[in-house]
């Protein structure tokens, strides 16, 4: 008999196959007494140092998003305060084992306490933990499974020395008990095409070698799926990959309507691949880049150098940059405040501005003498604008250096509310759904049990989408989406019948979106918001707008 899971649908289409389960982590021996406390210790920062060294090799062997991802968390791993306190609790009479699991337990409830992006490391630390014990102990290092065959992966969460190794050809599909629609396995499994629902609750009740049938785009785990089921869905995903491959250039509804399909550009690694793709600018330009990890700000030499690269590459294309959005999840000594007991609330994104004005100013210096020159049209915008008179100074400055295209994001539920008045001062705008959900709803959006409310099918989100589309246009003004929301199809034809008129996603999604608008008219996008904004959950939103376009 089929059994209906739910979760929180990312990726796109679906994919029948067997299960295998993650490799489970290595359990802990029973205590015992060190007869040789220097020789435990140094063991102990081996198998740290060991299990860094695998995952920067990982990174520099990686690409895309995967390189990003893994080079971050070789990073924590080298980290040696955590070695040195591992160590300090050896010298105490703690075994390397649970010393290493007791020092990676302080730090994880840390980074818990922390909220927001420190939060979302809580996965990474867990899988440093568990490879660290195991190096330690001569196991077998948890992860992938090799079944022989092709399988949906099922895990209670998925670390990123995990998914940065998936290999589309072996592995089908994802299922996780944990993650929502921002975490990293997420992300990833948009980047790789690949179907995935996380936050899926009842997982771990699949068992391995179990068939599985999994709806990346409604958030659906067939258990022992029909053949009939299975033939439907292998039937739907052809065409949904036929349709894909026929549909090229601008984006355009059936009936003309434009929406400029555009890409999100984090970092240097992913500029080949950006520049490469079918589309028509950068609706996202992160340029935190060149800040993380290190003691002090770049100089302006060097911002222009890194800036004029993109720049060249998008020659005769639109770039949206995205000024310095430090704090919260992205602390720098330079830049964030000190000893912030709530930093998702406090001093970030263009607020850091205001503690250090040269910041912004030798940033704006940058891009303006990158993109002279460069044939790219280059527009700015501010993250984390709260009131019209932050983007009206914001955008007097961008002008100030001759960039004549000044925006803000719309971020902030305060900013959704009054748009129209930041439109009146600025050029454009642009939504980022994941932080106006996660501030929307009051929910932390690493905690898995609160998926559903950051679900960006939820009316109460596209409430604030549509009146800032709205106000927008009334000014006219264009308004993007560079949210997790923009990568999703079904959800792209609701957002264009919002109002929005770009939006900017992966690469590897682009395909889908275009295909989707060429098959409906402005018409219908209008209807289909008018559905998603009438139901009551994000749920029945997502379903009555799936059931209307089949």
């Amino acid at each position: 008999m089929t059994r209906l899971l739910t979760g929180i649908g990312v990726g796109l289409g679906s994919a029948a196959g067997p299960v295998a389960r993650m490799a489970a982590a290595p359990a802990l021996p029973a205590p015992r007494i060190v007869a040789d406390p220097a020789a435990e210790a140094a063991a102990v920062r081996r198998a740290v140092t060991d299990v860094a060294a695998e995952l920067a090799q990982r990174a520099a062997r990686a690409t895309g998003v995967a390189a990003e991802v893994l080079a971050a968390q070789a990073l924590m791993a080298a980290d040696p305060v955590l070695a040195d306190r591992a160590v300090e609790l050896v010298e105490q009479g703690t075994d390397g084992a649970h010393a290493l699991s007791a020092a990676y337990a302080r730090f994880r409830a840390d980074l818990q306490a922390a909220g927001g992006f420190f939060a979302e490391r809580v996965t990474d630390l867990d899988d440093l933990r568990n490879r660290s014990v195991a190096r330690l102990l001569g196991l077998p290092t948890p992860g992938l499974p090799d079944p022989g065959h092709p399988y949906v992966l099922v895990a209670e969460d998925l670390a990123p020395a995990d998914t940065a190794l998936l290999d589309p050809a072996r592995v089908l599909a994802l299922v996780t008990a944990r993650g929502g629609p921002t975490s990293h396995t997420a992300i990833l499994a948009k980047a790789l095409g690949l179907p995935a629902v996380v936050g899926c609750a009842e997982a771990g009740s699949l068992a391995d070698g179990q068939e599985v049938l999994v709806h990346g785009a409604d958030g659906l785990v067939e258990a022992g799926p029909t053949p009939q089921a299975v033939r439907r869905a292998a039937t739907r995903e052809q065409h949904r990959r036929e349709r894909a491959d026929n549909v090229h250039g601008p984006g355009r509804t059936a009936d003309g309507h434009p929406v400029a399909l555009l890409v999100n550009l984090g970092a240097s690694h992913e500029l080949a691949g950006a520049a490469a793709a079918d589309a028509e600018g950068v609706g996202l330009f992160r340029t935190e880049f060149l800040y993380l990890d290190r003691a002090q700000a770049p100089g302006r030499e060097e911002q222009t150098a890194a800036y004029r690269q993109v720049f060249e590459a998008f020659t005769g294309r639109r770039v949206v940059v995205r000024t310095l959005d430090a704090g919260a999840d992205k602390p720098l000594p330079f830049a964030s405040a000190p000893d912030e007991e709530n930093p998702a609330l406090g001093i970030r994104g263009l607020r850091t501005s205001a503690r250090d004005p040269q910041l912004l100013e030798t940033q704006l210096a940058a891009v303006a003498a990158a993109a002279q020159g460069s044939g790219a049209e280059v527009w700015v915008m501010a993250p984390m604008v709260s009131v019209p008179r932050e983007a009206a100074e914001f955008a007097a400055r961008v002008r100030a250096h001759g960039l004549p295209v000044a925006g803000a994001m719309v971020e902030v539920p305060a900013a959704a509310l009054r748009a129209g008045r930041l439109a009146e001062v600025c050029d454009f705008l642009s939504i980022g759904t994941n932080d106006l959900a996660q501030y929307a709803f009051a929910a932390d959006r690493t905690l898995g049990s609160l998926a559903e409310l950051l679900d960006p099918w939820q009316p109460a989100l596209l409430d604030l989408v549509a009146a800032t589309a709205g106000a927008a246009a009334e000014r006219g003004r264009p308004v993007g989406v560079c949210g997790e929301a923009a990568s999703d199809p079904a959800l792209a034809l609701v957002l264009v019948g919002l109002g929005v008129t770009s939006l900017s996603a992966a690469p590897s999604c682009l395909a889908e979106l275009r295909a989707a608008l060429a098959a409906h008219t402005l018409q219908d996008c209008i209807e289909l918001a008018g559905l998603a904004l009438a139901a009551p959950d994000a749920a029945t939103a997502r379903s009555a707008v799936l059931r209307r376009i089949g």
